[in-house]
């Protein structure tokens, strides 16, 4: 119940709603079936898109390590070493090009930048079948992560026009979710375009990444004249020339979207310098960056070599190829349980401490089996560690609820995407060939990552406790006439009013 300060503070900010947004109407009623039926209409129509475009996207990213399962260096007269710094140089420029993306998608329009992005890199792709050499090869990984880089910023940037914060993390799990469902498909797919080799004079991997480019670039085209513009442009295109709702739902579509963060009342407002210093001071962003880049890094080498990785148990390549599929599908299902649970209680750290803590387990598993373990032994100890819960959704979507403002949330999702690949810079070199084909030595330094990814979950959350704690004391210090004034300047103060609450 709002007490009466609160309730003239946002008297105030409503006189300037209708002027800032038409569609966003402060007193509209209407009911949780209602919302529901809005909600449900953007997951069929506009959500199960965007699960396309990620598919796609980790399609054309994972296709690499079956490819260096299918002799790929050897090939190209080179060591897994080499493909190490092309993994390090990819990391690198993907993580530039994240920021980009992000402020450009502001600029340019992510409806409009994704497809861009997809048609482009899925050119790059098909390239890969022209390399012939390392420095081809350097190349076009150089190209692929300039091209790859900007798009799931771009699309967090997007996605956040459509739904509340307290929706996006389930939603953010499915995104990443279907990425390992690609990885699988990825897999049994590489299985049987492996087997061409020799068919027009090209290795299986070439006909690979030819078939996976070819994908990519109809589904572009597609997306180009598919994604609306925002809630109020969805007419058009092979959408279809009926509107997605009708002007009730439009206006509950908006409504409810701005009442849950009040800086979405104008989301198309573009990036400021102002937003990029206030997003470099902000201790918590910054923690969310760290937890990032330290909790990710032992997956650069497992999904670069995890087909090779139980290629060395024995299993031939197609074989090792298909049997990457089961632990991914289930590290999809594993993660829309935990980060979904996490959704309903509300709650943050301690779902991000429980992946961390599975993801332990299964390099201690992998560290600890003796040379002489069965293979069947050893490929259930890569699919625990290949099925851990995948946290990075989580984490974005608790940054993003803890940002305060669209400039804010939009340059932080650039960086925490970048975070999320620079780490490849030095994951790239965890796995090396004098440490194969058992990795003893990689899979420790695995272990000591997935120990201070596990108590940092805490330091966030605790974090974030303290600050609420501070704000409380600090509000309630405040005079009436300092509350009043404080209130109606949280919009613009974003998360560092004190009356902002934080998520934990």
């Amino acid at each position: 119940m709002l007490s009466n300060t609160e309730k003239n503070s946002n008297s105030q900010v409503a006189t300037v709603s209708d002027t800032d947004n038409p569609y966003f109407v402060e007193d509209l009623e209407y009911t949780d079936v209602e919302e529901s039926q809005v909600i449900r209409i953007l997951d069929k129509r506009l959500f199960t898109w965007i699960l396309l475009t990620t598919f796609v996207l980790n399609m054309d990213r994972t296709n690499i390590s079956n490819a260096i399962s299918d002799n790929l260096p050897e090939d190209l007269g080179f060591n897994i070493n080499v493909v190490n710094t092309a993994t390090a140089i990819y990391s690198l420029l993907f993580s530039i090009f994240c920021l980009s993306g992000a402020i450009i998608a502001k600029i340019a329009g992510p409806s409009r930048w994704i497809p861009t992005l997809m048609f482009s890199w899925g050119l790059v792709t098909m390239a890969h079948a022209l390399i012939k050499n390392k420095a081809g090869y350097l190349t076009v990984r150089s190209f692929i992560a300039i091209t790859e880089g900007g798009v799931i910023p771009a699309t967090l940037v997007y996605l956040g026009g459509f739904y509340k914060g307290t929706e996006l993390a389930t939603r953010l799990a499915w995104f990443w979710g279907v990425q390992t469902i690609a990885s699988a498909v990825s897999g049994l797919m590489a299985s049987g375009l492996l087997q061409l080799k020799g068919v027009a004079g090209l290795e299986g991997w070439k006909w690979l990444f030819i078939v996976d480019g070819i994908i990519t670039l109809v589904v572009a085209i597609a997306t180009w004249f598919y994604l609306p513009l925002n809630l109020t442009s969805t007419s058009g295109g092979i959408r279809g020339l009926k509107p997605w709702f009708n002007d009730k739902q439009v206006c509950i579509a908006v409504t409810r979207v701005v009442r849950d963060d009040i800086s979405k009342r104008i989301y198309e407002q573009r990036v400021t310098w102002n937003d990029i210093k206030e997003t470099l001071k902000d201790v918590g962003i910054w923690g969310h960056l760290i937890l990032t880049t330290i909790g990710l890094t032992p997956t650069t080498p497992l999904g670069t070599y995890l087909p090779t990785v139980i290629k060395s148990f024995n299993f031939n390549v197609f074989v090792s190829n298909a049997l990457t599929a089961p632990p991914y599908v289930l590290q999809c299902i594993v993660t829309v349980l935990v980060i979904h649970h996490s959704d309903r209680t509300k709650e943050r750290g301690l779902h991000g401490a429980f992946g961390a803590c599975w993801q332990l387990v299964g390099w201690i598993l992998l560290r600890a089996l003796p040379m002489g373990t069965a293979k069947g032994v050893k490929y259930f100890a890569a699919i625990v560690v290949a099925s851990w819960p995948y946290t990075h959704p989580l984490n974005i979507a608790w940054m993003s609820e803890n940002t305060g403002s669209v400039g804010k949330r939009t340059v932080s999702s650039g960086l925490i995407i970048g975070f999320a690949n620079i780490y490849g810079v030095w994951g790239s070199q965890i796995y090396r060939a004098d440490d194969s084909p058992d990795f003893r030595r990689g899979n420790t330094i695995n272990i000591i990552f997935a120990v201070v990814a596990f108590l940092l979950w805490f330091a966030q959350k605790l974090f974030y406790r303290f600050k609420n704690r501070q704000n409380k004391t600090r509000f309630s210090s405040l005079n009436e006439e300092e509350k009043v004034e404080e209130l109606v300047n949280r919009e613009k103060n974003g998360n560092r009013s004190v009356t902002y609450a934080f998520t934990t």
